[in-house]
């Protein structure tokens, strides 16, 4: 029974959410791989008891039926081993990914294709041997061609792909290459969203006395206490067209919602009845946080793994995985600077979005390393230098939230002082990002106020006199 509602829950998800769920799950890609074996096996079957190509090839390639059960038994033997230390294998890397950097990464490394390729030629590999180990004889006078090379290049194909996840695990625990991959994962979401939206959005600006009041508004609520996964915008448009209202979201992508929390509100013509469930069911709310468009989450993993490596005492992985952040900001500043508002075709205002300014994702992307740095030097000197390199990068509109969080970074060093040649590399970063935001005055007071951390500390280690 559970394994049928399993199944179940896949046809009840939308398009994108199945195909989502389906890429982090293990047995999906394996299973094409079985069914694959069983059609080889099938077709291995027909060469060589229906067309019979012994007749037209080399004697020296065959075997005899007993010969060959000895060998496909030897074949299924060794596949199976090697099958159990790829599992193996796979079990360690996915204790090591959740111990060390986040548990948030197997989801990554699970749904990595290399990974599912892997795991599917090893099962289809067995599946085939062994399907070609059930129809062979005992036979002397037999003489089969096909069966044997086929499950000896199979066999081979195994042993070859064994040595490559060995090499591809070992090469994804890398610091550089998992920060990477999650890295990419987010931009990947945020060009499928930029994507979708795209053809809804004018470059034209909305009036709020324009829009209706909110006290003529009627709201759509959480039928179910979850996390807001997927919205079907293009859907949610073209349902508002039809019935002639316009919404406007009460929650992001990525919030955690209880039943009865507002999800939408909408303002009708007072002429067309309008049915809830049709709006509601082109959002998806489910157990867990996704990617699918949330693009908050992939800033919240990335600086999770920089948290844990605090706890491991590995700088490099903080200081990488801040790069990586840093660059990922980047491009969810631009597509920040998107407009809020959807169209039809009509060019009529249909849905208005909720979404934060990019303030916002670089407190959820920088704040919480910057707590957890527990006033560590080199970590904050490498967010200025990052936060002052994103400054000539972007435009104008973010450089005083740039500047802002810098300056409360540098402000949380109350009551510690620092050594001098610390504070001349944050000094040196500052500069640079108060003359790029145009805030010189306000560096010449942070200056000060680091030169007296730096007096404090001189003071302290100087060693008094008898």
């Amino acid at each position: 029974m559970g394994f049928f509602y399993y199944i179940k829950k896949y046809f009840k998800m939308s398009r994108r959410q199945r195909k989502s769920e389906l890429k982090s799950t293990l047995w999906f890609m394996p299973f094409w791989y079985i069914v694959g074996a069983v059609g080889l096996s099938a077709f291995t079957f027909y060469l060589d008891y229906v067309v019979d190509v012994s007749l037209y090839l080399p004697a020296a390639i065959g075997f005899s039926g007993q010969t060959l059960q000895v060998l496909l038994s030897a074949l299924v033997g060794g596949v199976l081993t090697l099958s159990a230390f790829t599992i193996n294998s796979l079990l360690v890397a996915l204790t090591t990914f959740s111990g060390q950097f986040s548990s948030k990464m197997l989801v990554n490394f699970v749904s990595d294709r290399a990974t599912q390729h892997v795991l599917g030629i090893f099962n289809g590999s067995f599946i085939y041997v062994l399907l070609n180990f059930l129809y062979v004889t005992h036979e002397e006078e037999e003489f089969i061609v096909a069966t044997p090379v086929l499950s000896i290049l199979t066999a081979i194909t195994a042993a070859v792909t064994f040595i490559y996840f060995i090499n591809h695990t070992t090469t994804w625990m890398q610091v550089h290459n998992i920060s990477f991959n999650m890295n990419a994962k987010s931009k990947s979401v945020q060009a499928s969203l930029e994507k979708e939206l795209k053809p809804y959005q004018l470059d034209k600006e909305v009036e709020k006395d324009s829009l209706p009041p909110d006290s003529d508004g009627k709201v759509i609520t959480a039928d179910q206490s979850g996390y807001l996964q997927v919205a079907d915008f293009s859907r949610l448009v073209k349902q508002a067209s039809r019935d002639d209202i316009l919404l406007r979201f009460e929650v992001r992508i990525g919030d955690f919602l209880v039943e009865g929390t507002p999800l939408i509100t909408y303002w009708d013509n007072g002429q067309t009845t309008i049915n809830p469930e049709r709006y509601s069911k082109s959002m998806e709310i489910g157990v867990k946080q996704t990617e699918i468009q949330d693009l908050e989450y992939g800033l919240i993993k990335l600086a999770e793994v920089a948290i844990k490596a605090f706890g491991h005492n590995d700088p490099l992985t903080v200081t990488n995985t801040i790069h990586q952040i840093a660059d990922l900001l980047k491009s969810i500043g631009q597509s920040t600077n998107l407009s809020s508002f959807l169209y039809d075709e009509e060019q009529e205002l249909r849905v208005i979005l909720n979404q934060k300014d990019f303030r916002y994702y670089l407190h959820k992307g920088f704040a919480s390393i910057r707590e957890y740095a527990n006033q560590n030097s080199t970590v904050i000197t490498e967010l200025i230098t990052m936060v002052s390199m994103l400054s000539k990068t972007m435009d104008k509109e973010v450089h005083q939230d740039l500047w802002e969080f810098s300056r409360q970074t540098i402000l949380g060093f109350d009551n510690y002082s620092l050594y001098e040649n610390d504070c001349l590399f944050i000094l040196e970063q500052l500069s640079e990002l108060a003359k790029n935001t145009g805030n010189q005055n306000d560096y010449l007071f942070l200056l000060e106020y680091m030169l007296q951390r730096v007096s404090s500390k001189s003071a302290a280690e100087e060693p008094s006199s008898f």
